[in-house]
């Protein structure tokens, strides 16, 4: 007769600064696209769930906002609150940061987690971008000082390096437990909710440096009819002229947003769609508890 092994199931959050590579990791280990990922900073905004069961263990990721410091405006302040709190949350911490480079916000944000007895595992990421491989070991040497990690895995989220060592690091330290989720869900965010990511991801792609951080998305309209999806949406920006960049001559750069979005959404929802988009100003909504509130930003 055969035993049925116990269920673990854990909390995990994934904590680091900005543009570490955390979204990258999480849609690999999930093999499922769930958060949007881009080279410039402040991509992700909300905290956002992750799951991936595999026979007798559950993992429940929490891909939170990057943190950074010094940002006064209340958009990143909820951002910077929302990877604080998931600190005190969760069971497992992955401690992201890049290879070679161990600042200042690096530093604050250990201190926040050395706060609470977790376990956290160091993960070092990008080491496929170090050109001498020998200076490797002594900066896991130096991190080691900071703080008695439970493990130290370097890796590359974008190369697939060490996946497989992050996931055998978790399951050793699963709390027992009964799984939350069912197998083969691998999210909680709603189909409306991704839309609206992937539209935002495809602005960010598309405009400068600066706009990306003034851009929001909101879903006006979503409904699903039987053979076609019907998907209303604004952009939101702050400024007059930013609305312009968004639009781009004659409405071409709006045309290639919405062309590059619906295409990945067909494939991702497995559905016809039929995407419109507007693009309007809300001055200075990123500082604007209202406002932000309105667009789904809710700091209480």
């Amino acid at each position: 007769m055969m035993v049925a092994k116990r269920e673990k199931t854990g909390l995990i959050a994934l904590i680091g600064k900005t543009n570490v590579g955390k979204s990258t990791l999480i849609n690999e280990i999930l093999q499922h696209k769930i958060s949007i990922t881009s080279r410039k900073p402040q991509t992700t905004r909300h905290r956002l769930l992750g799951i991936k069961t595999s026979e007798e263990n559950q993992f429940i990721f929490m891909d939170t906002p990057g943190f950074h410091r010094g940002h006064k405006r209340a958009l990143n302040k909820y951002m910077n609150k929302m990877a604080v709190s998931a600190i005190e949350e969760v069971d497992i911490i992955l401690f992201m940061v890049e290879a070679l480079r161990f600042n200042d916000e690096d530093k604050y944000l250990l201190n926040q987690i050395q706060k609470n007895k977790k376990d956290v595992i160091l993960l070092i990421n990008k080491i496929d971008k170090i050109s001498n491989k020998n200076d490797l070991l002594p900066f896991m040497h130096d991190l080691s000082k900071y703080f008695n990690f439970s493990e130290v895995i370097p890796i590359s989220a974008l190369k697939k390096t060490n996946i497989k060592d992050i996931e055998k690091a978790i399951t050793c330290r699963l709390p027992y437990g009964k799984h939350l989720y069912p197998k083969g869900q691998v999210s909680d965010i709603s189909e409306r909710f991704l839309v609206s990511e992937i539209l935002r991801e495809k602005c960010i792609d598309r405009v400068g440096d600066e706009i990306p951080y003034r851009l929001t998305v909101v879903i006006d309209r979503f409904e699903e009819q039987k053979k076609i999806t019907h998907i209303d949406s604004t952009l939101y920006v702050e400024k007059t002229s930013q609305k312009g960049i968004v639009i781009g001559k004659n409405g071409k750069r709006l045309k290639t947003i919405g062309t590059d979005a619906r295409r990945e959404l067909e494939v991702i929802l497995d559905k016809k769609i039929m995407l419109k988009l507007w693009v309007k100003v809300r001055k200075e909504w990123t500082n604007d508890q209202e406002a932000m509130n309105d667009m789904g930003y809710h700091i209480g």
